[in-house]
């Protein structure tokens, strides 16, 4: 029988930074008992502390009540063990964006947990194929894409690779709306839909930045006046992390083999120069 959405009870969430934090939040949300784990439980707990000061945040602004937010942390378990991810109905994947990392993460998973659990990956730009045939699973391997701050923002893209039952893909399009979101399916192509299309706008920012077509404020303030932005292009990539940004970009051109992914030098050398935006303290503008 085919899973659905209500008999996921409980969920893995691999990896405790910005995005596994903020996915495991909105998992807690909606109902279902959550495993954070990380490489060391000290990570998960930091992971769980962020979350704890984001549901503080909301019950200051009477958009939640306290008790509603220790609803939602009683729900969540930090840990490092993969033992204790052997029962969970569902895995979601949040490690660092680096290819041999997640490899090393999905065969672990493979392992931990029952042949028929579906395991996601929120990657924004790596090849989830390559992923999928390292595992004995590969038809129960899809992409759930989350944005940041995941707690807030509804979209979630749904990857399906060529390997991916469409029953997995259905049950991952109806998890995401159970959790309140508007996933989109898509297939798994470099930067799927909203990175392929955005950050190739955002590189093209920083060469105009670079070439000297305007100050920082000022290419920003065009394309929030003039393209009606909510944000401009180099505020958002302090946001993203330039090193973020650069390398989804660098999977762009690996992939494509196509110049219009080429970064802009003045990226490479920022990354380089430590400077990645707000979580540094100085990208394109300074916090």
């Amino acid at each position: 029988m085919a899973l659905k959405p209500k008999d996921v009870k409980k969920v893995a969430v691999i990896g405790a930074g910005t995005m596994g934090s903020g996915i495991a939040q909105v998992v807690a949300a909606a109902g279902r008992d959550v495993v954070l784990l990380d490489i060391a439980v000290e990570a998960a707990e930091k992971g769980k502390g962020a979350i704890e000061k984001g549901l503080g945040r909301l019950v200051n602004k009477k958009k939640m009540t306290a008790k509603e937010s220790k609803a939602i942390l009683s729900r969540i378990k930090t840990t490092e063990d993969y033992g204790d991810i052997t029962d969970c109905d569902l895995v979601i994947e949040a490690v660092f964006e680096d290819i041999d990392i997640k490899l090393e993460t999905f065969g672990i998973i493979d392992n931990a947990v029952g042949t028929d659990v579906v395991v996601a990956t929120n990657t924004s730009s790596l090849p989830i194929i390559e992923l999928a045939v390292n595992t004995t699973r590969p038809e129960k391997i899809v992409g759930m894409h989350f944005f940041n701050p995941a707690p807030v923002m509804k979209l979630v893209e749904i990857i399906k690779t060529l390997a991916t039952s469409d029953e997995t893909a259905r049950f991952a399009f109806d998890f995401a709306k159970a959790l309140g979101k508007e996933p989109v399916m898509t297939v798994d192509r470099p930067g799927f839909i909203v990175n392929r299309i955005l950050v190739p706008m955002l590189n093209e920012a920083v060469f105009a930045l670079e070439e000297g077509v305007g100050a920082p404020e000022d290419i920003d303030n065009a394309m929030k006046l003039g393209a009606g932005h909510p944000m401009g292009p180099l505020a958002l990539i302090d946001l993203i992390g330039l090193d973020v940004t650069l390398e989804v970009l660098d999977v762009l051109y690996d992939e494509f083999g196509d110049p219009k992914f080429r970064p802009a030098p003045l990226l490479r050398q920022m990354v380089r120069a430590g400077r990645l935006g707000r979580k540094s303290g100085r990208g394109f503008f300074e916090y």
